[in-house]
């Protein structure tokens, strides 16, 4: 009160920063450079760092790159249930036909690493969407489940006519030159995508994605073809999870039918709902956090099960809205004294 009589208020950190940059695009200070700043960095450094800090335990890198893999696949999850409106429950699909391509690629054809993970992430990412391109009329629980059924299918097929290495899968793939590489390698891609994921809801692609999700009658009234940005949208989730599948194949050296495991298509769903849907990074919080809790609880048995239930149910009922944008609502609510 006193600081009040001489002149002095409190003001939120976020005036008038967020009308600047949201609306003109200019930032003035380097206050409000660092207010938008922090964040980001916060996240990019702490990924970058954590490898350093696990060294010591060999165990812990391996989880982190399965967290980055999961990562990926809630990404794509977050991107097409928040902005295309297709609830896709086919994260295992992706994983493993980006796998198998890779292992074809590099087993049977004799490619090189660094030239099969792009081959398995573009071409697997279209096989993924003309599997999927007939049920893109599809909304909502429909689409849901139909996506769901791929890779139980496919990992039924391939055991049963004993193609690709049937039950014992392709091995023999090359793997990455050291545990580094893995490690840099997922955690660079998962910053690039998330980051260009960001960029492009916020463009004008976006905004006819979030049209297709809210009204696509009124889009394609308006002579867009929201069949073929449904696509594309699968094109880019499905991609994303090819590219997690054809690293952790070549982490593992070995493609096999367990990479359709339905876990692949429920964690990622789990890790946006304790994260936070339609934030992009936070479903990457949710993997970030569930993952190792997920470690930290095997030695509990079939136990760890319930427990990693009721933690998803303390947050669906409590933080329905999910770590990052209740995080984001509290740090836009900082205040600091001003000037009258």
């Amino acid at each position: 009160m006193a600081r009040e009589r001489e002149g002095m208020r409190k003001e939120r950190l976020d005036r008038g920063i967020k009308v600047r940059s949201d609306g003109v695009y200019s930032i003035s200070s380097w206050r409000e450079m660092s207010f938008l700043l922090a964040p980001r960095l916060l996240l990019i450094l702490g990924l970058l760092i954590m490898p350093l800090v696990l060294v010591p335990a060999p165990y812990w890198q391996k989880v982190l790159i399965i967290v980055c893999i999961y990562a990926f696949l809630a990404l794509g999850f977050d991107f097409l249930a928040h902005f295309v409106g297709l609830v896709s429950l086919g994260g295992a699909l992706y994983i493993g036909v980006g796998a198998y391509v890779t292992a074809f690629f590099n087993v049977y054809l004799g490619l090189p690493i660094w030239l099969c993970i792009p081959l398995a992430t573009i071409l697997g990412g279209g096989l993924c969407t003309l599997l999927l391109w007939p049920c893109l009329p599809l909304r909502g629980v429909y689409f849901a489940i139909v996506s769901l059924m791929f890779p139980l299918l496919s990992a039924r097929l391939i055991e049963a006519l004993d193609v690709f290495g049937g039950t014992d899968g392709i091995m023999g793939l090359d793997g990455f030159s050291n545990s580094w590489w893995e490690m840099y390698v997922l955690i660079s891609f998962m910053l690039i995508a998330l980051f260009a994921l960001r960029r492009l809801v916020n463009a004008d692609m976006g905004l006819i994605f979030r049209g297709v999700k809210d009204n696509d009658q009124a889009v394609k009234a308006s002579g867009i073809s929201i069949t073929f940005y449904k696509a594309v949208g699968v094109f880019i989730a499905s991609s994303l999870g090819c590219f997690g599948g054809a690293c952790l194949a070549h982490i593992y050296m070995w493609a096999g039918i367990s990479q359709f495991a339905l876990d692949f298509s429920i964690i990622p769903i789990a890790a946006t709902v304790v994260g936070g849907g339609g934030t992009l990074a936070g479903p990457v919080i949710g993997c970030l956090i569930l993952v190792p809790i997920s470690e930290l609880l095997r030695d509990f048995g079939t136990l760890r099960i319930a427990v990693y239930a009721l933690i998803l149910m303390g947050f669906i009922v409590f933080k329905s809205e999910g770590l990052m944008s209740f995080g984001s609502r509290k740090y836009n609510q900082f205040e600091h004294w001003v000037e009258i």
